[in-house]
């Protein structure tokens, strides 16, 4: 998921979205961990994912901020 695509959500279906990709991180960690998982490489998407989430939630409420002032 790229940035572009995240900014065309509505805050609270990027809220919803980093619910989600916080518990596919919770999983992918334990299924790390008990040797099952088969794509190591999907840990750091899916953290890069929720970083870029957490930007753009913010980069929101700024703007939305700057714009009530």
């Amino acid at each position: 998921m790229n940035a572009s695509e995240i900014r065309e959500l509505t805050v609270d279906e990027m809220q919803r979205k980093l619910s989600d990709l916080k518990q596919e991180l919770f999983n992918l960690r334990f299924q790390h961990e008990i040797g099952q998982l088969e794509n190591p490489r999907k840990i750091k998407q899916t953290k890069q994912d929720v970083a870029r989430l957490q930007t753009v939630i913010r980069a929101a409420a700024l703007n939305s901020q700057n714009a009530k002032a």
